[in-house]
């Protein structure tokens, strides 16, 4: 090998050496610029995961204040009906006791008459012939029970509304939850009732001795309203020919326990798991906002430091189960779900 060949193989080594080392550079910044890429992408991920996290927030929040707010509403509109209803219905029942002795003094009155008068002035006789008065002394006493009873009735609705219209009640109060139950019940009355070919939906109440419970009533009430119009809805779906909805309460270690088990279609396993979610819902648009279940788990919870949790079987019926403490001085539990295969439960 001459001289010329052996300075041409050692300047091809020595180009090829620098094309080795540039290509490793180029390596080097290609696997750098691919983890800055990653990085910037899993940055970039990220940023979008807590914007779309933020929305979500920005909309539960957005939704709890038009709820709260609606709410609010129609806890000062419940409240102004129920205050105009309840002024004229007391005059009304305040006077039926003083129509209940006027007619009973003018009966009296007229059976003299018939006594001592009767058939003696036949204009008299005539004209109880064509009013039929015996009818009309008969009659005349039912009328008057039927209008106190009439009254008692629109006082009691009275009573209800304005047990529901604490909605806006910013303080714990004691208060018995029956008498929430019962308001709900009330305000719920005309979807109870038989309706076209569905027969009317019987409520079987088991209540027990309770204590005096504190807590936002109002607040509760909307829970209860919540789970009883789903119920409701839950029957109307299943057209049942025997529908029912149990209610039932106890205490059970120092804590209120308040059941709702109904007989209607049951709730599907793939569903059970988003009860509870922000905006979930299986009715059709504009008929459900989907935050009902999910503002009720938040005022179980966070609001009263309790459980909210359902069984159910498709087909066959659901149960929802609410635990409050009697006091408001237990330590809030772990908001986090806890979910079995049977047993849902927040």
């Amino acid at each position: 090998m001459g001289i010329v060949e052996q300075e041409e193989i050692n300047r091809l080594v020595k180009a090829n050496r620098v094309l080795e080392k540039k290509l490793a550079r180029s390596e080097s910044l290609r696997l750098h610029l691919e983890e800055e890429h990653e990085t910037q992408k899993q940055r970039l991920y990220e940023v979008i995961e807590d914007l779309e996290l933020s929305i979500q927030e920005s909309r539960k929040a957005q939704m709890r204040l038009v709820q709260n707010e609606k709410m609010s509403a129609l806890g000062v509109l419940v409240a102004g009906i129920a205050h105009e209803i309840n002024n004229p219905v007391n005059f009304i029942y305040g006077n039926i006791k003083y129509i209940t002795n006027y007619t009973e003094d003018i009966l009296k009155l007229l059976y003299l008459y018939q006594q001592h008068f009767q058939g003696k002035l036949p204009a008299i006789t005539h004209l109880e012939q064509d009013i039929d008065l015996d009818f009309i002394s008969d009659d005349l006493p039912r009328v008057v029970e039927s209008m106190t009873m009439g009254a008692e009735r629109i006082k009691q609705i009275v009573l209800s509304l304005r047990n529901f219209s604490r909605m806006d009640e910013a303080e714990f109060k004691t208060v018995d939850l029956h008498e929430g139950l019962e308001s709900t019940l009330v305000i719920l009355g005309h979807r109870l009732k038989t309706n076209g070919d569905i027969p009317e939906i019987k409520i079987i109440k088991d209540y027990s001795a309770l204590p005096a419970v504190e807590c936002y009533a109002g607040q509760l009430n909307q829970v209860f309203m919540n789970i009883l119009a789903n119920a409701i809805d839950a029957l109307r779906e299943k057209g049942h020919r025997e529908p029912w909805i149990a209610i039932a309460t106890s205490v059970q270690n120092n804590r209120v326990r308040i059941q709702f088990r109904d007989n209607g279609v049951g709730i599907p396993p793939a569903i059970a798991e988003r009860i509870f979610d922000p905006f979930f819902t299986t009715k059709p648009v504009g008929q459900g906002t989907g935050m009902g279940m999910s503002i009720s788990y938040q005022i179980i919870t966070q609001k009263h430091g309790g459980e909210i949790f359902f069984v159910s079987t498709p087909g066959v019926g659901t149960e929802f189960t609410l635990e409050l403490p009697i006091q408001q001085t237990e330590k809030l539990p772990n908001l986090s779900p806890l979910i079995s295969s049977n047993q849902h439960q927040l």
